[in-house]
């Protein structure tokens, strides 16, 4: 326990490996080695303002139980953690359905806007078309879209519990002002920021050539911090004064207080996107139905395959 606050358990659920040391190799690990494929089948959805989101899934249609995955930033269903967890839910007689934030399935959406991590709207759409078909409805996040999810689902309170039976969200950026802080600066910024911004720059640069004047282009290509980005492109694009506007809206952490579904928060307490002390201050004000794991190793996302898997479906199932 930490704090006197006995909502918060720090017991280390999960272990790496003594060669796997430390917050960046535990996060990195994970994309060299992900687990295998399963096969998914697409289906394009068209949103209401004349857009389209595709969704991958898995499973047999009438499985009675269907598990909606959000990504992280630029992730998607290859991603290392939907691997492994469209494989658990597959095995476990689930379905599982993967929505693509717009412009992460590998084609460019059809208007202005992008995705961020406070897109609390998408998330509603998506999990009221999903439930249309799945009376037992579950949700998980991984990063930006465990943040997207937990934020929504403060904002839809008592709401959230008729559209979903349980969630999780995974390695969600309770505070991203903290995290930005964090990944702006040092190894994280060489490492990850460098990362992000090799697909995130090209994109906006891209929708720029469709849009013209939509941001300045010149400021895409010099940005170098996430900041910078979110400044030049996030903010403006979803209409946010900037990106400490943008930040402070879209955290999640002061939702937490408004969640009423059960919900897992995972998050390592060796995350490098958000530092301990930080992640801990976001969720001090948790609501009861909240179950607060902070593991010391796990890294971003990192907790390896089948761990994370087991660890979500024996929480949606109890």
């Amino acid at each position: 326990m930490t704090g006197g606050n006995p909502k918060i358990a720090l017991t280390p659920f999960f272990s790496a490996p003594w060669w796997l040391h430390g917050g960046h190799l535990q996060t990195i690990w994970p994309t060299l080695f992900p687990p295998p494929r399963v096969p998914l089948a697409r289906t394009r959805w068209d949103t209401p303002d004349g857009d389209f989101i595709d969704v991958d899934s898995a499973g047999r249609a009438d499985a009675p139980r269907l598990l909606v995955l959000f990504h992280g930033l630029e992730g998607g269903s290859d991603s290392h953690y939907a691997r492994g967890l469209a494989a658990a839910a597959v095995a476990a007689g689930w379905r599982i359905a993967i929505p693509h934030f717009r412009g992460c399935s590998g084609e460019p959406n059809r208007t202005k806007r992008a995705y961020h991590s406070g897109d609390s709207e998408e998330v509603d759409w998506v999990l009221r078309n999903m439930k249309r078909g799945a009376p037992d409805l579950y949700a998980a996040g991984v990063s930006l879209g465990g943040n997207a999810l937990l934020k929504w689902l403060g904002e839809r309170g008592e709401e959230a519990a008729k559209v979903v039976k349980r969630a999780a969200a995974v390695s969600a950026p309770l505070d991203l002002a903290a995290s930005g802080r964090a990944l702006d600066r040092g190894l994280n910024r060489l490492i990850y920021t460098r990362h992000f911004l090799s697909t995130l720059k090209p994109k906006s640069i891209a929708k720029l050539e469709v849009f013209p004047g939509l941001y300045d282009g010149a400021a895409v290509l010099s940005a170098r911090t996430f900041k910078e980005f979110d400044d030049t492109v996030t903010a403006p694009l979803h209409g946010f004064r900037d990106a400490e506007d943008y930040w402070s809206a879209s955290s999640s952490g002061p939702y937490l207080e408004r969640v009423r579904v059960p919900t897992l928060v995972l998050n390592a307490r060796n995350d490098p996107f958000l530092p301990e002390h930080d992640l801990v201050a976001a969720a001090r004000k948790a609501a009861p139905p909240v179950l607060l794991e902070f593991p010391a190793h796990g890294g971003h996302a990192g907790f390896r395959h089948p761990w994370l898997a087991q660890r979500l479906f024996r929480f949606f199932d109890q």
